[in-house]
């Protein structure tokens, strides 16, 4: 079995499903195409997504001695984290529910060569 390396960010203030079909498109490809990925797309959460593939990559250069080019993006995955609860005031002393969702996002690097 391959040594893999992760990264995790918790509590990002952003919903699953966004953040969802960004690691689909990175999922399985080198560290520097992912980068290149994540820096065009048009999304908020790219950004974040790109911190953590950079900290996951930066973590496994320092722990395990891997060359950051070759690295690949072995598994993401993302999960739901707690709700924020707000209330919105309406007329006639009404308040409307907001939601405000967050999300735990994982990032695993592996060396290409192992």
């Amino acid at each position: 079995m391959a040594t893999e390396v992760k990264a995790i960010a918790k509590y990002v203030r952003t919903s699953p499903q966004k953040v969802r079909r960004i690691l689909d498109q990175i999922r399985g490809k080198s560290y520097k195409e992912a980068v290149m990925l994540l820096s065009v797309m048009p999304y908020k959460a790219c950004s974040i997504i790109l911190k953590i593939v950079d900290s996951a990559a930066a973590n496994a250069q320092v722990t395990k001695g891997f060359n950051k080019n070759k690295l690949i993006i072995s598994k993401t995955f993302v999960d739901k984290g707690p709700t924020l609860k707000r209330f919105r005031p309406r007329a006639q002393g009404r308040g409307y529910k907001i939601l405000k969702p967050t999300c735990h996002i994982t990032v695993q690097v592996q060396d290409q060569s192992l």
